[in-house]
């Protein structure tokens, strides 16, 4: 017996010494892929040494001789901190994402690999201008570098079985083509849909149903827009229209509506807000503050430097220019250069239309253009797939670019994207370091190939503006760029891009003051010119403008209450009709705990509301069952019908709630009280069935963040907390200023005086570092929570590391 037990405890103890050797090594393994911080490394690719310097938060300071060599060191330190997302944003864009996940990663590579970005942006890279060029090189080799010299690969590599592959030139270009795939719909669904919706709907519908704006309108230039009216019976009846399924607010979608927040008129998209004040008003120069709103992940998709290198046009002065950069890309893509401040909001103009391809009916493989017929270009398209056999993807391209979906007749329809087109992708924009005055830094916006970007600016004497950054399609013809078109008609699609000198731009406004927050920005005749992708309902703008009217002096702290301003303005009219709904409504148990509940509104999307929950949960019930009546005739008609996103539908259901016209009643309802009530109803039962019921439903329990690591999905619970951020309730919302969901919202906030930077602030979620054992892995984030300012320049010094020739 006593033999038994010495051999079962020498076993234990040599499992438990095999355990602790495989953790050792595991150990090991992770801190090997640590980044460099301090020494010298000798043998770079600069021409002269180059000093990077990290605070305590892992922000980055490159002094470089030469911009190349600020290049070279950038690229070096982004692929040492951040390589994993680098190559998810080249695999994404590029359709290569299943060679390292397998494939699970299938249907979206077959959706990018369908715009061949790769082949199409080897070609841009051969021909852009010597300089971009040069950096782009420079940037390469650096990341290159960066990489062979982490003693282990990163660790995802490992958990993925996995090997990099070196960085190409096209893949600079490639994660600016990811940045046009997130912020444009590349797919062009919406216009998809409205094609099936104009075909399915007299003209009156759509028109209502569509329309670009309204009251809530906050525009830079011009008015509101005037709404079309409601049709009349005669020219649109729910009543008369064929019987459809039923609504689809039940069970499970009514349970997104309330815990995963459904969002039916498309409000949480990737956007922005950034608005600026005049020297005026601050007694110095301008003012410019920034959020961009982007999906949140660890580490953030954004990653701060300050770059220091002579200014290539006069060398004799120092470019010193501090801000966000995005790993895979040589420059700073927002912030400040001591001279200017910018700041992007995605603009929401049209960048993508749907071709009609008119197929020679002797011979399938040709089409019809303006000049004739033309042959279809056919590609087969590789996809490697890790642990599994190649696909093989048929890609036919016209001139206009790959056929990708059909009209509503069958017709086979052709993507044109200025993310495709010559000229669309480029990193011209990093030339805003250099920018030395307002003039060069509008000029360069209108030469710059980008997805199309709201451009604000000011500078240290106080002058601000607005532009659209990125190229704009010129449109000929006067065909409907939000329906299918025929370009094959003589003079009719795009010819080439905008010249500068025809983009709008709005200067140094009577009063001080421009905001941008993905809404309508100009009127007619410009408006046509841009056209509308979806402009934001404009709530959010016009709150935005309010706060900057209510003030007539302005420090970067105020800039930032406005960006933390989470008060539900918009939502308040909401919360007058449910109570005035409940209250008129005959009691039962389920609308008295309804109505108790309402009496925590305090006006906030705040973590602790029950109210706004319920409110916001009731409003997105009531929009989604008047809008399925809407949609009823399409989705008849096609099978394959998805709702597109509409923010402007506000306007629709809170007319329709207005006015009650019966013959828009939905079938399904006895009058218009019954459509609120029963959504009051079904949100309400689905907030009882939570862990405490409608008491214990606040926002903070719908609204706790998810900002973790990408693949944390796949690990088990105890590591995948280790590498994610903590999951801890957030305040806002959309349509307000502090726009946030549990994975979305500002995934940078700063505000910033060019020339006393010293003064600005500069925070974001999810940390600078990349490698959970970095001290700068999550740096910052609770900041960013709380709504905590960090400085905009670095901190003092804690590490150099030296590059030399």
């Amino acid at each position: 017996m006593a033999s038994i037990q010495t051999t079962l405890r020498r076993s234990a103890i040599f499992l438990l010494l095999v355990a602790l050797a495989a953790l050792a090594a595991a150990w090991l393994a992770l801190r090997a892929s640590l980044p460099r911080a301090d020494g010298l490394r000798s043998g770079s690719g600069v021409a002269a040494a180059v000093r990077v310097e990290r605070d305590a938060l892992g922000t980055v300071t490159i002094r470089a001789g030469s911009r190349p060599d600020a290049a070279w060191a950038l690229g070096y330190v982004h692929a040492q901190e951040r390589w994993f997302g680098m190559d998810l944003a080249r695999r994404s864009a590029a359709g290569e994402l299943a060679e390292l996940f397998g494939p699970l990663a299938l249907p979206a590579d077959r959706r990018a690999r369908a715009h061949r970005m790769r082949a199409r942006l080897q070609a841009a890279f051969a021909a852009l201008p010597v300089q971009q060029r040069a950096l782009i090189e420079a940037y390469r080799d650096g990341v290159n570098a960066g990489l062979a010299d982490l003693s282990a690969r990163p660790f995802e590599y490992f958990l993925l079985r996995a090997t990099p592959s070196p960085w190409r030139s096209e893949d600079t270009l490639l994660v600016v083509a990811a940045m046009a795939f997130t912020l444009n719909d590349a797919q062009n669904r919406r216009e998809l849909a409205l094609a099936q919706l104009h075909a399915s709907l007299p003209a009156a519908a759509y028109a209502f149903l569509t329309a670009t704006g309204g009251p809530w309108d906050a525009p830079l230039t011009g008015a509101a827009l005037a709404r079309p009216p409601v049709p009349t019976e005669a020219q649109f009846d729910l009543h008369a229209l064929p019987a459809t399924p039923p609504p689809t607010t039940t069970g499970a979608t009514v349970a997104a509506l309330v815990a995963d927040g459904h969002d039916p008129v498309g409000e949480l998209v990737p956007g922005s807000n950034s608005f600026a004040v005049a020297g005026s008003l601050t007694g110095a120069g301008a003012l410019v503050a920034n959020d961009m709103h982007l999906s949140l992940r660890v580490p953030n998709i954004w990653f701060r430097a300050r770059l220091s290198y002579p200014d290539p046009a006069n060398p004799a002065l120092m470019i010193d220019a501090n801000g966000a950069t995005l790993p895979g890309a040589p420059a700073i893509v927002v912030g400040s250069n001591g001279t200017i401040a910018w700041g992007f909001t995605n603009s929401e103009i049209d960048a993508v239309d749907w071709v009609r391809v008119q197929r020679d009916p002797a011979d399938a493989g040709r089409y019809r253009t303006a000049t004739g017929w033309q042959a279809l270009r056919v590609h087969d398209e590789v996809i490697k797939v890790a642990r599994s056999s190649d696909e093989h993807l048929r890609v036919e391209e016209t001139h206009w670019g790959p056929i990708l979906a059909t009209d509503v007749d069958g017709t086979p329809l052709a993507l044109a994207w200025s993310a495709q087109q010559p000229g669309g992708i480029d990193v011209g924009i990093g030339r805003m370091e250099t920018a030395r005055s307002l003039d060069a830094a509008l000029a360069i916006a209108h030469d710059s190939g980008m997805p199309a970007q709201n451009l604000l600016v000011g500078d240290r004497d106080g002058h601000i503006a607005w532009t659209i950054a990125g190229r704009i399609p010129q449109r000929r013809g006067g065909y409907d760029p939000q329906l299918p078109a025929d370009w094959s008609q003589a003079d009719t699609g795009w010819d080439g891009w905008l010249a500068g000198h025809d983009y709008p731009v709005l200067r140094d406004p009577a009063d001080d003051r421009i905001w941008t927050a993905n809404q309508r920005i100009v009127a007619a005749p410009e408006l046509a010119v841009l056209g509308d992708a979806g402009y934001d309902l404009g709530a959010r703008a016009g709150q935005i403008r309010d706060d900057l009217r209510a003030r007539e002096r302005f420090a970067p702290r105020d800039l930032l209450a406005i960006q933390l301003d989470d008060r539900a303005l918009f939502l308040e009219r909401w919360k007058d009709l449910l109570q005035v709904t409940l209250a008129a409504a005959p009691t039962t148990p389920l609308r008295d705990s309804m109505r108790r509940a309402l009496g925590d509104w305090d006006g906030r999307a705040d973590t602790a509301s029950v109210a706004y929950r319920l409110v916001r949960a009731w409003r997105n019930a009531v929009i989604e069952r008047l809008l399925d009546a809407w949609y009823a005739p399409a989705r008849a008609r096609f099978a394959d019908f998805a709702a597109p996103r509409l923010p402007q539908g506000e306007y629709l259901a809170w007319t329709l709630l207005h006015e009650r016209p019966p013959h828009l009643l939905p079938s399904s309802a006895a009058d218009w009280d019954a459509v609120l009530l029963a959504a009051g109803d079904q949100v309400g039962a689905e907030l009882a069935r939570q862990p405490g019921g409608i008491a214990a439903s606040n926002w903070g329990e719908r609204n706790t963040a998810r900002i973790d690591h990408p693949i944390s999905r796949v690990l088990p619970a105890f590591i995948a907390r280790w590498l994610d951020m903590p999951h801890e309730p957030l305040p806002g919302d959309a349509n307000m200023p502090r726009v946030q969901a549990p994975d979305f919202g500002a995934s940078e906030r700063f505000a910033v005086m060019p020339g006393d930077e010293a003064h600005g602030y500069f925070m974001m979620p999810g940390g600078q570092g990349g490698h959970p054992l970095s001290p700068w892995y999550g740096a910052g984030h609770e900041d960013w929570v709380h709504g905590r300012p960090t400085p905009f320049l670095p901190g003092p010094t804690r590490h150099v590391l030296e590059l030399t020739p």
